[in-house]
């Protein structure tokens, strides 16, 4: 017999159950939602035999290691289906991913978009037959000869052949994939599917390599989930800041520079806006503004760790015969700038802030929007402290991130990202960190899930995942907690005993970059900034030519009180420039004819609320001010 820990209550059962049993002994409900299990924290296929005392969760699709499950089996079910659609497909890969799932194929002839609605019908066919997912395990060779003429399911056995292991492998009725799971029991667990798009993907995301077929989709346990989902799609794509961009002269992306995004007028003021309350937040919270160079030698890069963990996402040149990296980040940089005095216990902790332009080489096919570029400006900060700082300085960290997020309205949940493969630093460091991030973030009376290997090669890290108003999550702010980098640069500060000692530094960011921030607000907002932070806060609309006086008169006055005003006299309806105006998504329209000049006021007409009435100048400026002053949301 052996103990099973469900969630705090321990149960006795016979060894070699499977969760799936397990689940079943719970009850039929669960069963029947069980989309996989986490054993002692790892996840695991519902159907691994439990062999020793161990905690046990079952886990459904309203977990998200559930739904990569559920996702992962779907895309089999894609796949079998396009198999027997299409005879000579060569397989490559279909993972689950953050809102579904994809697959990438080797197809015999081109297909469209509008061959998706028949191999849905397919999908369906193969829901209904029920198929049980089976797994099993071949030596390398055999995997090889089951795999025979499918070059890149044999290129993924190859990679993985060295290690000794034997390779695993999902059945599902006439169709077999290599994979390492975990699954759902059988096909039919699958309710509602939708496939969402298809485009091409280079094999391995190598330009040099062979262009593949990707579908993408989505599966749901019920079709009113699914219908919420496309509801959902539809009103993204009305929200697409990519399109917002362009109606509202945001910014704009060209194949000249592609992932490099240029801000127009109206963008630079919305950039700008966002620098000056960063700065404003952070100047509150007592940090130091510097900035560091673009671009630093080899040497540097090495000696920080980066050049081996990240060189491949790095551009480089070579100046004076010497090797010389394009910051990715900032890290480096803000190292130097400590170690260029020296420093005392009373200066700490030492906040360092810089919105720093980094470069990234981004896979083309990764690009997208404001969302993915490989030019951004990072609102980075180092923080020095001595160790004992650590537990207040992260807490402190946390409630600036508070502050900044409900500005915007938004939400978030935090994740703690642990020890990765390709650490640096000693196991017993990366512990004592972990546990100090956890007590932070616990004593703030806040949540948070493990996020289990996915940590900065030099430290642990709570990364904060912000919600916006269609329940779509971002990751923008993080909180890194590191000991390596001031012990690779060999910082140092006198402490209260008169000694030298090592700080403990965190690197983090609220925003993220500049340019995903803009892209993430713009849809959350559906383009409806807020009064302070609109490029252009008010339009005056004189109704005819011979308001033209007043309506620039009126203009004048508004922009010496400090709005932002455009004053509209081209000769079109007024009806018309209101409609342009509200796709503009312009706070305040302000209609100026015969009536208002007679009262020496204005019309006024909000986005969104619709005709306010007459009103005094003087009045709307003092409630626009007051608007802006509090930064709120409407």
């Amino acid at each position: 017999m052996i103990t099973i820990d469900l969630k705090g209550q321990p149960k006795e059962f016979e060894a070699g159950v499977t969760p799936a049993e397990v689940a079943k002994s719970i009850g039929m409900g669960l069963y029947k939602s069980a989309c996989a299990a986490r054993v002692n924290g790892e996840v695991k296929d519902l159907r691994t035999p439990l062999t020793e005392d161990c905690a046990l969760e079952i886990l459904t699709f309203d977990d998200q290691d559930g739904k990569k499950a559920y996702w992962h089996t779907t895309s089999h079910i894609l796949a079998q289906a396009v198999g027997r659609l299409y005879p000579g497909t060569k397989f490559a890969i279909g993972p689950a991913i953050d809102n579904g799932f994809y697959y990438d194929f080797d197809l015999p002839a081109p297909i469209s978009p509008d061959d998706l609605p028949r191999i849905e019908e397919e999908i369906k066919k193969i829901i209904k037959e029920n198929r049980s997912l089976t797994r099993f395990e071949l030596e390398p060779s055999a995997a090889m000869e089951k795999m025979s003429g499918q070059e890149y399911k044999q290129e993924l056995i190859e990679e993985h052949s060295g290690n000794g292991e034997k390779i695993s492998f999902y059945e599902q009725g006439d169709f077999c994939d290599l994979c390492a799971g975990p699954h759902l029991m059988s096909t039919g667990g699958v309710k509602a599917v939708k496939l969402t798009s298809i485009t091409g993907a280079y094999w391995r995301g190598d330009s040099t390599k062979k262009m593949l077929t990707r579908i993408y989709g989505i599966s749901f346990p019920k079709a009113s989930q699914l219908e919420e989902h496309l509801q959902m799609l539809e009103e993204a794509k009305k929200r697409d800041h990519r399109k917002i961009g362009r109606e509202q002269g945001l910014f704009m992306l060209r194949d000249e520079g592609p992932g490099f995004p240029f801000f127009l007028p109206k963008g630079m003021v919305l950039k700008n806006l966002l620098i000056d309350y960063w700065r404003e937040v952070h100047k509150k919270y007592g940090y130091m503004e510097i900035s560091t160079p673009i671009m630093l030698n080899r040497q540097l890069w090495e000696r920080s760790g980066h050049w081996e963990h990240y060189k491949d996402n790095m551009y480089t040149t070579v100046i004076d015969e010497t090797n010389f990296g394009i910051k990715p980040m900032n890290c480096p940089g803000g190292m130097l700038v400590y170690a260029n005095e020296p420093h005392s216990y009373r200066e700490l902790p030492m906040r360092v802030g810089e919105l720093g332009l980094v470069h990234r080489h981004e896979l083309s096919g990764t690009l997208h929007g404001l969302f993915r570029v490989r030019c951004f400006t990072q609102d980075d900060a180092h923080i020095f402290m001595t160790p004992d700082q650590m537990l207040n300085v992260i807490q402190e960290t946390v409630r600036l991130f508070d502050e900044v997020y409900s500005t915007f309205g938004l939400n978030y949940t935090i994740e703690l990202s642990t020890m990765p493969e390709d650490h640096i630093g000693t196991v017993e460091e990366w512990e004592r960190n972990q546990d100090i991030l956890k007590q932070a973030i616990t004593a703030m009376g806040k949540d948070f899930v493990i996020n289990e290997g996915d940590g900065a090669f030099y430290g642990p890290k709570l990364d904060f995942h912000i919600a916006d108003s269609l329940g779509r999550t971002w990751q923008c702010g993080t909180i890194q907690l590191d000991s390596q980098l001031p012990e690779r640069f060999q910082l140092e500060y006198t402490g209260e005993d008169g000694q030298k000692h090592r700080p403990v530094m965190i690197h983090r960011v609220v925003l993220g970059s500049l340019e995903r921030f803009i892209g993430v607000i713009t849809e959350h907002l559906a383009g409806k900034f807020p009064l302070w932070l609109s490029p252009v806060q008010a339009v005056v609309l004189p109704i005819s030519e011979r308001h033209h006086g007043y309506a620039k008169a009126l203009t004048s006055k508004l922009e010496e009180a400090g709005l932002r005003v455009e004053c509209d006299l081209r000769a079109e309806k007024t009806g018309y420039k209101i409609r342009e105006a509200q796709v503009q998504q312009t706070p305040y329209m302000l209609v100026v004819g015969d009536k208002e000049i007679e009262s020496a006021g204005i019309s006024v007409r909000h986005r969104r609320e619709g005709d306010m009435g007459l009103m005094d100048a003087g009045a709307f400026i003092d409630m626009a001010l007051k608007e802006i002053k509090t930064k709120e949301l409407k």
